[in-house]
């Protein structure tokens, strides 16, 4: 029997691909050095093993007839045309081994901005002592969740330990109960309460720039907005606009909407900005754990079984749309 053939754009250590390769016909292909060469070698795969910057839209994902499986080694999807993989009965899987990750990064990004860190870091830094540089306590401030996934739940208890106020906005019913963690149904008044605004949500086309100018505007002048979900859930020109003008105290981002930024990217160089590049889950632990996760999806589907962790099955058509992701 030919063993299923498998295109990864993700390099593998020496164990892990051994693993792959005691049952697959491995490849590996980049899709920036050679994109020609990869779309070829996906038209012939039976399953792709990939990260969140490897892009599959419907037009690839249709020219690949033999094409069973998608693992990636993320979270987020928009990457991946899911739909058409729905269509095609291509399964699709995700890693959600990261929250712990995301969530301590979110917190160091609040603390770095209610503390002005890295302003205090390049002072010391150019000679510029001081103690007098003020910034802001975390304890009694409002913290605004938008989005209350895992990721998010995972904030909200790291942040209870802060004692600040947790609120969350979500779409969805049904989720956990923590306590200490208030529900708003108004994600404009929301707005107007917080001191800080987090980001948890999948990017599609119901959260494409779901922080614009008017959300902005209606954010305190003393609030700070973190985003470690996705670049486009935010208008980043509003952003820098709100931030040049003083409309917002500042902003923390892990994502962009072009990754790797242009050199000329206004936010690079914006004073109330910390920009970092998409670290979120950039720890050994969690970047090794993704990685087993997603070849255990990869062979799991090959085999029939997509397994828990699959948001594209082809055994249930009741599989989680990019319109209802939040």
């Amino acid at each position: 029997m030919t063993a299923p053939a498998v295109v990864t754009t993700v390099p593998l250590p020496e164990a892990s691909l051994a693993r792959l390769r005691e049952q697959c016909d491995v490849s590996f292909r980049s899709p920036w050095d050679d994109r020609a060469g990869f779309e070829l070698a996906v038209t012939g795969a039976d399953g792709l093993l990939v990260n969140s910057r490897t892009v599959l839209d419907g037009e690839l994902l249709r020219r690949a007839p033999n094409l069973r499986a998608v693992s990636t080694v993320s979270v987020g999807l928009d990457h991946i045309d899911l739909d058409v993989a729905r269509e095609r009965g291509i399964a699709v899987t995700t890693t959600p081994v990261l929250n712990d990750a995301v969530a301590d990064l979110v917190l160091a990004l609040m603390v770095m901005l209610a503390r002005r860190l890295p302003e205090a870091g390049q002072a010391a830094i150019s000679g510029k002592w001081s103690e007098e540089r003020l910034g802001s306590d975390m304890g009694g401030k409002v913290l605004l969740l938008v989005g209350f996934g895992r990721i998010g739940q995972e904030v909200a208890r790291r942040s209870l330990a802060f004692k600040m106020r947790v609120v969350y906005w979500d779409r969805r019913d049904g989720l956990p109960r923590i306590e200490g963690v208030e529900r708003e149904l108004d994600l404009e008044r929301a707005l107007r309460g917080a001191d800080f605004v987090s980001l948890h949500v999948d990017l599609n086309v119901s959260t494409f720039h779901l922080v614009g100018s008017k959300e902005l505007a209606l954010m305190k002048p003393t609030a700070f907005l973190v985003n470690a979900a996705r670049g486009g859930v935010v208008d980043q020109e509003a952003l820098g606009r709100a931030l040049a003008e003083g409309r917002i105290a500042g902003a923390a981002l892990d994502v962009l909407e072009q990754e790797p930024p242009l050199a000329t990217e206004p936010l690079l160089t914006e004073p109330r900005a910390i920009v970092l590049p998409h670290i979120g889950s950039a720890t050994v632990e969690t970047r090794a754990a993704m990685l087993e996760l997603a070849i255990d999806n990869l062979l799991g589907c090959l085999q029939g079984d997509p397994g828990p962790h699959a948001v594209v099955d082809p055994r249930s058509p009741a599989t989680t749309s990019t319109k209802d992701r939040i």
